[in-house]
């Protein structure tokens, strides 16, 4: 049985290569069509996938879509965008465009058929995977833990939504700066840091994997969301209040067989890759879609399938589609005051700026971790635990322990306007357990 399946996999792998050669992508780059943007039309045989690799590498080059429209009914993938750089201009750079269509063009066409989207294989880190329920302090403990155990965080995601917390970590080796492959080390590190997770109260369902091969992390992120279902809503709580919650409708059109997603939400970046994957990742086919980002608000229209061919099913699976696109765009959403720290890389740093924002009583709502060359490039949106603005002096404080001219303010705390009352889901650096022993975590006995 393994043996005949195997062979029907080869046999889909090599028909898919035969009618890639047949019919290679193509991708068209025009900068004169519209006034206001950069439009490029993608052709290629459709395939399972094809959409969100498309979208992922534009959402990769940091552009912004304003809008697009989507056909793959057939045998055959069809796709206008109108795409600006971070500024809202026409994409120029002759090195962006060369890039959109090596990536998208004929020359993709043997390598693409074999890669899954997104995957990225890597021997310079290891990855570390957390998932969790979120709690004051929580990614403190884990940046100080790893500190210990001689691990420099070279990259980190980090988000927090409805109670719960992911995390995807890129960590080296302190003496060597690559991959830690010892099964021995890796282990104690896994181990530790499930300590930390679980911490001294019952939790649901943490979560910690070492991996090698790792997912793009963004979708692994909606991935382990997903998957501790974030997107149940908490009884009394909610994350955004009506005004700023996106408004997603689910309906089926009989005559076409298709169920029609139509989504209105404030627009941000990043909004297209993430209704698309979590469309993707749920196993619906989109069929047809028209974006429309020109203005504050973003209008998404996208006619699906499941795999099997079948629109939505049930009004509980409509609830679902309904409720786990909320949480996709929800995930995202920045809240809090923007802090940008650009240093020298070193083991210890991350540990060491967590610590002084739990000291200062300030939670992190998101994070994002780079290292470029030696330099550390983090970006951090904080808010005061308490659920009170934040407040203009505790900033500066902060700049004058971690250093004016490493830590900078992205707007003003005045400009900053948050909930009138604290949330659990905002909890992840926050400003508690600034006692807490690691003896609680059985890591005294193993690395004092």
């Amino acid at each position: 049985m393994e043996v005949s399946m195997s062979f029907s996999n080869d046999m889909d792998d090599e028909y898919e290569k035969l009618c890639r050669r047949m019919n290679p992508p193509r991708v068209v780059i025009d900068n004169e069509a519209c006034k206001n943007a950069t439009v490029i039309r993608v052709d290629s045989a459709n395939k399972l996938g094809i959409l969100l690799e498309v979208v992922q590498i534009l959402t990769d080059l940091n552009l912004i879509v304003t809008k697009a429209y989507i056909s793959s009914d057939g045998g055959w993938f069809m796709d206008v965008f109108n795409v600006t750089d971070q500024d809202g201009n026409k994409v120029t750079d002759e090195g962006v465009l060369d890039y959109i269509r090596k990536s998208l063009g004929p020359e993709s066409c043997f390598a693409s058929s074999m890669r899954s989207v997104g995957v990225i294989q890597s021997m310079d880190h290891t990855t570390l995977e957390l998932s969790g329920t979120d709690r004051p302090g929580l990614l403190s403990e884990v940046s100080a833990v790893l500190a210990i155990l001689k691990c420099n965080v070279v990259g980190a995601q980090v988000w927090t939504h409805n109670t719960r917390a992911a995390s995807v970590m890129h960590i080296t080796n302190e003496e060597t700066g690559l991959a830690i492959t010892d099964p021995e080390r890796l282990a104690s590190i896994r181990e530790s840091v499930c300590n930390v997770l679980k911490g001294s109260i019952k939790s649901r369902g943490s979560r910690t994997v070492v991996s090698h091969t790792v997912t793009h992390p963004e979708r692994r992120l909606h991935q382990m969301m997903f998957a501790d279902r974030d997107y149940d809503r908490i009884k009394d709580e909610s994350v955004l209040d009506d005004k700023q919650r996106p408004d997603v409708n689910v309906v089926n059109w009989y005559d076409k067989d298709y169920s029609v997603v139509t989504i209105r939400s404030k627009d941000r970046p990043k909004l297209l890759f993430d209704t698309v994957c979590t469309l993707t990742d749920m196993q619906y086919v989109v069929y047809h879609a028209n974006i429309d980002a020109e203005g504050p608000e973003a209008y998404q229209e996208y006619y699906i399938r499941h795999i099997d061919g079948s629109p939505v099913k049930s009004d509980a699976e409509r609830q679902r589609v309904i409720q786990c696109l909320e949480a996709a765009i929800e995930r995202r959403v920045s809240e809090g005051l923007k802090l940008e720290l650009c240093t020298t890389d070193r083991v210890g740093l991350l540990s060491d700026v967590t610590r002084i924002f739990r000291e200062n009583s300030l939670t992190v709502t998101r994070a994002e971790v780079t290292t470029k060359a030696g330099k550390a490039v983090n970006t951090f949106y904080v808010r005061e635990a308490s659920g009170n603005p934040v407040d203009s002096k505790t900033i500066e404080s902060i700049r004058q322990e971690i250093g004016q001219t490493i830590l900078k303010v992205k707007g003003t705390p005045e400009d900053f306007n948050p909930g009138s009352q604290e949330s659990p889901t905002r909890f992840l650096f926050g400003g508690l357990f600034k006692s807490r022993s690691f003896v609680n975590f059985k890591l005294i006995r193993s690395y004092s």
